[in-house]
């Protein structure tokens, strides 16, 4: 039987973490691209330890001045040391800690750009290349980044969001959208279910498309992040699906 996995991306200042942890699968810890710093980044993993939560890295373009939900044109040196700075900086706490990264997962406009940017979807591929034979990779399904990682022997999970609406390609409805965030619980639920158990959404404007995800991601900063997490893992505890 399929189950549900909820994820979460944290240490990004909202400071919910630990309200948020004890109904969480995984979390993806931002390491000083977007958000985050090494006090943020001991506490949360520290939290993470404590719920046998899997811990991730969330690297982003490095701009904290639009939380990393702009696209940047950067040089590719440039990009590639961020990313691994970030990463390496998470690395640091989880080694101190003596636990391992479990995954990596871009966010906010990295994660967009490269899910349909041929080139960019290589460029952050050869940016995590020194951790390919240890962390698993959090991809959308059906995307640029996800075929490369696959041809290049990375291990991949597929993601969904569980608060977001879909475009029929799959993409991400803009967060300029009113309609982009899903903030009832019970839709949220709803949601989920259809992807997980039936392999499809529906898009914003009503159709049907196929999708796959073993885990779903529900951002901290959405206002009733810690309700939905908690719904969610009531409905997984009480339906026999999930």
């Amino acid at each position: 039987m399929k189950k549900l996995e909820i994820n979460c991306d944290v240490g990004e200042g909202i400071h919910n973490e630990d309200l948020l942890m004890p109904y969480i699968q995984s979390c993806n810890i931002a390491c000083k691209g977007h958000a985050g710093n090494m006090k943020i980044m001991n506490f949360v993993v520290e939290l993470a330890i404590k719920y046998n939560v899997k811990i991730g890295a969330h690297p982003s373009y490095p701009d904290k001045e639009n939380f990393g939900r702009k696209t940047m044109i950067i040089e590719e040196n440039k990009l590639r040391n961020s990313i691994q700075n970030q990463i390496n900086s998470l690395l640091k706490v989880t080694k101190e800690k003596g636990v391992t990264l479990h995954h990596i997962k871009p966010h906010g406009a990295l994660y967009n750009d490269i899910a349909k940017n041929n080139k960019l979807a290589l460029q952050f591929l050869e940016s995590i290349l020194p951790y390919k034979k240890t962390v698993k990779l959090y991809v959308p399904y059906n995307s640029v980044i996800a075929k490369k990682a696959k041809e290049k022997g990375f291990v991949i999970i597929y993601e969904a969001f569980a608060d977001r609406n879909y475009n029929d390609d799959l993409s991400l409805v803009s967060r300029k959208n009113k309609e982009a965030l899903i903030t009832n619980k019970q839709a949220i639920f709803k949601h989920v279910l259809e992807m997980l158990t039936e392999e499809k959404v529906t898009t914003i404007s009503g159709n049907k498309k196929k999708i796959k995800a073993t885990t779903f991601c529900v951002h901290s900063d959405t206002k009733n992040a810690v309700e939905i997490v908690k719904y969610l893992s009531l409905k997984k505890a009480g339906e026999s699906l999930l």
